[in-house]
């Protein structure tokens, strides 16, 4: 060796000697090392997302070197450093062949060791001498001899088992992919520790050449296999590999079990940790360069922490998954394909089960459903009725009027009609919310006024973006949008005596402080009408899904053209939310709330109580509980209870009321209702708009043998009239047989230009 080498070599052992030093321990490259993802786990440390937040390289969970394959192992250790158990980091037999090899210009195997490509994995001054794989011409005298002095230092400082455990879990091994985890889980689809001797060898053939092309591998993997005494291995090696290698290109790692168990929430979380960061940050660089920077991950990088906390519960969130999976499967065919489900603790507020879409049944699989908008139906029904109580308009036992009626709007006239496109007469309200009658509630809507209840929504979170008078008389039928997750939990201040408060997701997060909505006595009213099978028999029948072995308040919902469908409800511990459709947003054919998310509502609640029991609330203050009768036996003898100040005994239709049937039996005219207000469309021609007129007896069905007077004057007979109407005010008599006006109304004709009347489900001018 020359002077000049010998100098060369001196002043790099002075060099590296420093570094060698520097290197960390095991430990601490252990516990910085971070995965590419962000993991979501439940309340009991189970995994139940993985959601990527770094895209500059793939890497999974750190693999200990004893969850590793035995054939993995053994492949690394003959391909790369047969003599690694052998050696002090640097295998002088090889570097001796290489040096002999080089003097006659043959090929041979690379003298560095394992020990020494971690020492270039370690120090990114040393990775260009060949660390991982990475063979770059031109190395440096001082590279050269860095590696080995290095390699020396961690052969003493760290055991042969972690020289190998970091190794794998460092390496690359082709394009992001980083580490074994990564590698494992994206070209195989199974964790390490079962990794085959074939799966084996084409992974260690990937350390030398990540970037070598299919046939490259194949044939470096057969001469391992060989190695390794498996020559049979070898064939059908060419299509394995190149499959294998088709993944590495795909979106990213194959999850460990459970790891998607929730990943719509998995992704919300992560993005609300990275608001709180980025707010963090940037409170630290107001306050000192350094400052507010987060935990975990986020310390090191800037980003969120590694791992998340959530207040999931995996094993109420895999029921449900599964059962909103299965009964979409049993709906296939009626175009309905995408749902969502939230469980939430009553007390805590906790969010026991998110599930934000149906997976591979959806269409857009990755639309959170559980936070989208959407139409809410006649879920909303029961908060209206609950401020109707509270301001001693009506009673759980008051009768309202279940005919046809045409409010007027500054858009026209909006007609709201039943689901059936039935009326019952008179129907308690009790009767009314159990079997979700539409008219009885836009009735009461015009009693509570859409400006006052929109109030009340918003003070339960409903994320309502309008005012009441842009939603008007429809937002008694649940006009407005809203989110699963902010309706279940509106649903939950029945539950908690009409106290508010928002949902929790992440643990470690404060349980908000309630605050008072409702009165304790209207929740408590209204949660004994939606427990009653019997007051809703009329619509859903005493048997359907809606009905559990336990205490349960629930209510349905369909919003327009059957494009939503809702069942929400609570029991003594949890409330629970579905919702069905589609993510188009398309209609789906014949599927109604007890046929659609009932029945998926039915299994989550029959799972939470499996041992748990659900007894119906106590009484509150203010509230009271007497036998109650009707007359003419309008509804069946029943106890009911009653605000204090509010409790009658007995119930009667008072006569005389304008526009309503009398409770003898007399014919009434159920449409138009008094006051209603016409505009003739300029666009139509005069002679082709028509005003009906429309007359019923106590049964609710067409009177028959009536005439009817317009301004005094006789206009025709029979139950239904259409008259061909001219600009005015007008009064409408309704004449019985005998001569006698039985009923009458007024009603306005406007000649100007105004906008075709709307309807809920129903062209303008609809009947039933």
């Amino acid at each position: 060796m020359s002077p000049g080498t010998l100098l060369g070599v001196a002043l790099a052992f002075a060099f590296a000697m420093p570094k060698a030093f520097a290197l960390p321990t095991f430990g601490a490259v252990r516990d910085a090392w971070r995965s590419a993802d962000v993991v979501v786990v439940d309340r009991h440390g189970e995994p139940v997302a993985r959601i990527r937040d770094d895209f500059r390289a793939r890497r999974g969970d750190w693999i200990r070197l004893t969850d590793t394959s035995p054939a993995l192992r053994t492949a690394i250790v003959l391909s790369e450093d047969r003599r690694f158990y052998a050696h002090s980091g640097v295998d002088w037999q090889g570097v001796a062949a290489a040096a002999w090899a080089n003097l006659w210009n043959t090929r041979t195997r690379g003298a560095s060791t394992l020990t020494m490509q971690l020492a270039g994995l370690l120090d990114e001054d040393l990775r260009a001498a060949g660390a991982g794989g990475a063979r770059a011409p031109g190395r440096t005298m001082t590279q050269k001899v860095g590696q080995a002095v290095s390699a020396a230092s961690l052969e003493r400082r760290w055991s042969k088992d972690q020289i190998l455990e970091a190794y794998l879990n460092l390496v690359p091994f082709r394009g992001e992919l980083v580490g074994l985890s990564a590698m494992s889980q994206t070209l195989f689809g199974k964790v390490p520790s079962g990794l085959d001797a074939r799966e084996s060898a084409v992974a260690v053939a990937l350390v030398r050449a990540p970037n070598a092309s299919p046939a490259q591998v194949s044939r470096r993997a057969c001469g391992i296999l060989r190695d390794m005494q498996l020559p049979r291995e070898c064939d059908g090696l060419d299509g394995f590999t190149q499959l294998a290698l088709l993944r590495a290109g795909g979106a990213g790692t194959m999850k460990p079990p459970g790891a998607t168990l929730a990943p719509h929430l998995g992704r919300l979380l992560v993005m609300r940790a990275a608001a709180r960061q980025g707010a963090g940050q940037g409170a630290g660089q107001g306050a000192g360069r350094g400052e507010g920077r987060g935990e975990g991950r986020g310390a090191v990088e800037g980003a969120v922490p590694s791992r998340i906390v959530s207040t999931l519960d995996a094993r109420v969130q895999r029921v449900a998954v599964t059962s909103l999976d299965r009964h979409l499967r049993e709906l296939a065919g009626r175009n309905v394909e995408d749902g969502a489900v939230i469980v939430i603790d009553n007390a805590s507020g906790d969010v026991l089960a998110y599930v934000g879409s149906s997976g591979v049944l959806s269409a857009a699989a990755q639309v959170d459903h559980a936070a989208a908008l959407r139409q809410a139906g006649s879920t909303l029904k029961p908060f209206l009725y609950a401020q109707a109580l509270e301001e001693r308009r009506v009673t759980a036992a008051s009768l309202l009027d279940d005919r046809p009626v045409n409010l007027p709007t500054g858009g026209g006239l909006y007609i709201p009609q039943n689901y059936d496109h039935q009326y019952a007469g008179w129907v308690s309200l009790r009767a009314a919310l159990g079997a979700s009658l539409n008219v009885p509630a836009v009735r009461t809507l015009v009693m509570v006024t859409p400006h006052r209840f929109h109030r009340r929504l918003v003070a339960l979170g409903l994320p309502l973006t309008q005012s009441g008078d842009y939603y008007g008389y429809s937002l008694a039928l649940g006009s407005a949008d809203v989110s699963l997750l902010s309706l279940t939990n509106a649903y939950r201040a029945f539950a908690n005596g009409g106290a508010y408060s928002k949902p929790r997701l992440r643990e470690g997060d404060p349980i908000a402080a309630p605050r008072a909505v409702m009165l304790p006595a209207a929740a408590y009213v209204i949660g004994d009408v939606l427990s009653d099978r019997h007051a809703r028999a009329r619509t859903f029948g005493l048997d359907s899904p809606l009905t559990t072995r336990f205490w349960t308040a629930v209510k349905t919902g369909t919003s327009k053209d059957m494009r939503d469908n809702w069942c929400i409800g609570w029991s003594q511990r949890y409330t629970v939310g579905v919702w069905v459709g589609n993510a188009s947003g398309a209609s789906m054919h014949d599927v109604s709330g007890v046929t659609g998310a009932a029945p998926v509502w039915h299994d989550v609640m029959e799972a939470l109580h499996g041992a748990t029991p659900s007894r119906a609330p106590a009484m509150p203050s203010g509230v009271r509980r007497i036998g109650l009768t009707f007359d003419r036996n309008l509804e069946p003898a029943r106890e009911e209870v009653f605000l204090d100040g509010t409790e009658v005994a007995r119930v009667s239709v008072a006569a005389g009321n304008a526009g309503a049937r009398d409770a003898d039996g007399r014919p009434a005219i159920a449409s138009p209702a008094d006051g209603t207000v016409f505009a003739l469309d300029p666009d139509i021609p005069p002679r082709a708009q028509r005003v009906w007129f429309h007359a019923s007896a106590s049964t609710g069905e067409v009177a028959n043998g009536v005439s009817w007077r317009l301004d005094g004057k006789p206009l025709g007979r029979g139950g239904e009239l259409a008259w061909l109407p001219w600009p005015g005010r007008h009064q409408v008599e309704l004449v019985d047989r005998g001569g006698n006006v039985v009923d009458r109304i007024g009603i306005e004709v406007r000649g100007a230009s105004v906008r075709q009347a709307s309807t809920t489900g129903n062209p303008p001018g609809a009947r039933r």
